[in-house]
Order: C-alpha cells, then structure tokens, then sequence
C-alpha cells in the first residue's frame, strides 16, 4: 500500500484546451509541469481522473489517456483501487561511455556534491596486482567516494590508480575535483572495458548508498588504459532502484 500526500495545485491557472484532438496532450503537459516545480514530488497521489475533470474541464476519456500513457512512460505509477502516485525516475546512463559523474547530474538541473571517505596509498593484494596490471605489493592510490545527486547517494565510487601511469593521484582536493577531471587531464584515456553486474551489496556499501536490506545495487566495474598501460581501476556502485542503463546501438552497413 502507498501512503503519500495529495498534492494540491494551489494558484494553478485554469487550463484552456481548444484542440479537442490534443486535449489529452495538454493534460500530460500539465501533470509534467507540476512534477519539475515539485508540486507533485515522487510519491504523491496525482489527481484522479474525477478531479482532473472537474478541475480543467475536460472528459473522463481524456484524463484517463493522459495518465494512461504517463503511466507507460514510466512518469506515473496506478495502483488498482488505490490511485495514481510520481513514479521515482531513475538515472539513465550509457553503459560503455566514461563521464563526468558532476557534469551529468549538473546536466539535469540537480546539485552535486561529494564526500570523500578515503585518499590513500596501498600495497596491491594479489588481486588488485592481477587488475591493474603491476606486481603484487606495488603502491597504488586508493580513493573511495560517494557521489550525491541533490540529497540522494547516486554512486560509490572505489577506485584504485597506478601512480606511475598517472602521478599526483592523492594531491587532489576531490570535493573541488573529480577523480575523472584529473585522470583525464594527467593520463589521457585511450581505451576503457565494463563489465556490469547486479549484486546484494556488502553492508558497507550498502550503508553509503542508502540502501534497505534485500535491496539490488549496480557495479560497473571499469578499467581504464593510457599510454597502453592500466591507469585505473574503478568499482562503481548505484542504487539499482534509481539507477539504470541504456543505449542506442545502430546496425552496421553490410
């Protein structure tokens, strides 16, 4: 059972639809245009098609439509015999391509902020030797930060970087820089490989990212060359419920 709030459009000005054809477009509009003022936050019951009709003067058939395919595109949630609630969006992210995680929430008209949880230099374990392409005990530069997309956690970044291929890794302030800022600047990328994986995460990770217990995460894990050497090696979680991946792929000309 969903229990949120009833949004009120308090001094929301009276519709005027004139095109019958395109009444129900006008509707969506509306509906949209409350969700990005935060009128309508995610979680709130949207008017019910009784309420949109008396409200803007329009059909049952139209309300209906409107919130119908609103539904389809994932903007709205219907819950049989209880009502219509602000589905939370996700994050959309191409899964091959290496940003900015601070241009892409800026990008989205949100506010980013970052917590550094550790800087440091480690010996590699025989494993992280094996990822990153040196021996085992060599030194490499640990970071590990949570990536905040307004006030939610979006990515728990856990990188490890080869000081010999990019030097200078644990000088940074990374709350006034991105680990990807400076990488990109000190040790040019040249190629990078994903893999992708869904999991349960550790308690810790779990904790950082704000997650209840039972909850799916994503791990991107990525690994990044210059120079035709590993730079980087990068554990990259997301909350599963707010975050997913997406791409166009187009067909290859015979």
């Amino acid at each position: 059972m969903i229990a949120a709030p009833v949004a009120v459009f308090k001094g929301a000005p009276p519709m005027s639809l004139q095109a019958a054809a395109a009444r129900y477009l006008q509707v969506k509009h509306f509906i949209l245009e409350q969700i990005a003022a935060g009128t309508l936050p995610a979680g709130a019951r949207v008017p019910s098609e009784n309420e949109l009709t008396r409200r803007l003067a329009i059909s049952r058939m139209t309300a209906n439509r409107a919130l119908r395919e609103l539904a389809a595109d994932g903007v709205l949630v219907r819950v049989a015999g209880v009502g219509t609630f602000v589905a939370e969006q996700r994050v959309h992210a191409h899964p091959l391509e290496v940003r900015n995680i601070a241009d892409e929430i800026r990008a989205r008209g949100h506010e980013y902020r970052v917590k550094v949880l550790a800087l440091e230099s480690v010996s590699a374990s025989r494993e992280l030797a094996e990822r990153c392409g040196v021996k085992t005990g060599a030194a490499l530069d640990h970071s590990l930060l949570t990536h905040f997309e307004d006030s939610l956690p979006l990515q728990v970044e856990e990188r490890y970087v080869n000081p010999q291929v990019a030097p200078g890794y644990l000088q940074n302030d990374f709350s006034r820089i991105t680990p990807h800022e400076f990488l990109i600047r000190v040790a040019p990328l040249q190629r990078a490989e994903h893999t992708v994986r869904a999991l349960l995460p550790e308690r810790r990770i779990r904790r950082l990212l704000k997650l209840k217990s039972g909850e799916a995460c994503l791990l991107i894990l990525r690994r990044t060359f210059s120079n035709g050497r590993i730079a980087s090696i990068a554990d990259l979680y997301h909350p599963g419920s707010r975050y997913e991946l997406a791409a166009n792929c187009q067909p290859r000309s015979p």
